[in-house]
Parts: structure tokens; sequence; C-alpha cells
């Protein structure tokens, strides 16, 4: 679970300078360069609110009207982020998106419980209850990705589709320096980046980075694993987007596709698999937020997809 969020257009010299630098410390180069600010893309006043959920008091926005849409970000990102907010925006013009701010973050506070794909699918599963809306495409990225795909297992009679933006079903689906980076990985380096100071703009709780930065930490060290056969039966159609260098192992990726009935298909011959999967070429975990001009219309054909005649 690598947990990052969108960076500024690099002008030339600064992508010579970021050429030079290993994967931990580019990783860790990104993720202090980046910014929030709010979308520069005019829209109607959001309805928001706060969901009492398993002890949380869950931040949520709702946009636009149509067929209902959750959107889960990733670690240390909130609604706010500039490139989720353009995909708010773009699937807003056609769907009712829930724009989720998830445990410890944006403007929900912390509390004391693990991180773990369990609890806060579940706790995705409670606001649904809350909203009164039975059934919902989940986009997520990241923990996001994570997220979701953990929902159509738990609560699979809620979840209709599934976009996974960069996340794998294991711990070890991550390249090795993605799960190294995390031992000396310390709330230190964040001081006085946006992750931080944003937050602390928008959490009810102040002062409680240090905390919030120790539970995602923990999360992303501890081993989990979804289960291959739990995932292998899960009902809800995937779309799998990845970059070609986002720290996702290629044969990880091939798994999760093959289990969800791709890969071996000759599309032509027979009905294809009701997942999909996309792989961006010259991206990283990070610039696949940089892409939503390429990304946001193949969500789109995937949601509004009707199902293979058999």
């Amino acid at each position: 679970m690598k947990n990052h969020r969108i960076f500024s257009n690099s002008h030339n010299a600064e992508t010579r300078k970021t050429q030079s630098l290993s994967l931990p410390v580019l990783t860790l180069y990104l993720l202090l360069t980046i910014h929030l600010s709010g979308s520069a893309f005019a829209q109607q006043k959001p309805v928001t609110g706060y969901a009492p959920v398993n002890g949380l008091k869950i931040y949520y926005e709702i946009h636009g009207e149509g067929e209902p849409v959750v959107l889960l970000h990733g670690a240390f990102m909130a609604i706010s982020d500039d490139n989720w907010s353009v995909l708010i925006n773009e699937l807003a013009k056609t769907r009712k998106v829930i724009a989720v701010e998830m445990q410890g973050h944006g403007r929900t506070a912390d509390i004391k419980r693990d991180i773990t794909y369990e609890n806060l699918s579940d706790d995705v599963a409670g606001l649904l209850d809350y909203l009164k809306i039975e059934r919902a495409d989940i986009v997520g990225y990241s923990l996001g990705a994570g997220t979701a795909m953990m929902c159509a297992i738990r609560h699979p009679e809620k979840v209709r589709k599934v976009v996974s933006i960069s996340h794998p079903i294991r711990r070890d689906g991550w390249v090795k320096e993605a799960n190294d980076f995390w031992t000396n990985f310390n709330v230190e380096m964040m001081k006085g980046t946006p992750a931080e100071t944003e937050r602390e703009k928008l959490n009810p709780v102040h002062g409680s980075f240090p905390a919030f930065f120790n539970h995602i930490k923990a999360a992303a060290m501890r081993p989990w694993d979804f289960g291959a056969d739990k995932f292998k039966v899960t009902k809800a159609p995937m779309f799998f987007i990845f970059g070609d260098a986002d720290g996702v192992r290629i044969e990880h990726i091939a798994e999760m596709y093959s289990l969800k009935g791709g890969g071996h298909i000759h599309g032509d011959m027979m009905p294809r698999s009701e997942s999909r999967l996309a792989i961006i070429p010259n991206t990283t975990h990070v610039t696949l937020m940089n892409r939503m001009a390429i990304i946001i219309p193949m969500i789109g054909d995937f949601l509004n997809a009707e199902p293979q005649k058999k």
C-alpha cells in the first residue's frame, strides 16, 4: 500500500533533479513536493455532512445526480486534492458522486482503531446504509483502491462495479523497494509538507498528525492478504488501472486480472471477462493522478458498459 498524491508538472531542471534519485528517495521527494488546493473547476456547491459510522464521524460530499459512485482517496489525501477534484467534477456530470474522507483523513477525525482494509470497507458499507443507498460503484486509488476491493469481498450486495487504481491484493504484490521504503520513513520527513499542513487545516483534532502518521505506517507495514480464493469469487466486475512503473509487480497484476477471468481469452472468439485491465505507459504510482485525461474516459466507459450477451 503506497500512499501518495499528485505532484506538479516539473520543469526541465526539476526533471533532471529527480532522474538521479533512487526509488525510495524519489518516492519521498514526490510526496514532499505535492500540493493541495481547491479545484480550479467551477462546480455547484455539494451536499456535505458527517455520518456516524463505527465510532467515526465520516465526512462526505455528494456531487451531481444519477447512479451512485463512491470515491475513495489514497492515504494522506483529502477530497480537495487537485486531481481528485477533477475526477469528482467529471463523474458528477452524469452521476451522483459520494466523495469520502476515510478514517483520520481530511475532515474525518482519527480514532483508536487500526487502519485496515476490513475496517475501512465496513465504514464504506455503513456510510451507504446511512445515506440509504443500496448499491453503488466504487472507485478507489491506492489505499482507497484496496478498500474498494475489500468492499467487494466483505459487502458484495452493496457493490456493483469496482475501479481499482494502483493497488495489489497482498502486501508482497508491491515491489521490494516499495515495502522496504516504510521502514525508515518517519513523521519528521513529513514536517511542513502539505500532507501535514493541509490536514492540520482540515482535521477537527489539531496536532494529531503524528499519531495519524503512525496509524498509516502501521497499516503499510502490517502483513495483509485479501485471499486469492475470496478475491476470485467476488461478483463485482473490476477495472484494474496501473502505471507501468507504479511499484506493483507485473506478475501480481497478471494474477489479479486472471483471478477475475481476464488474460486467457481471445475476445473475438468468445465472451470477454466483464473485468478490465489498463496499464498506463511511463507512469508511476504518484503520476497516475496526473493522467486523468486518459483515465476518466476509461472509467466512464467501464461503469456505463452493459453486461455482455452470453
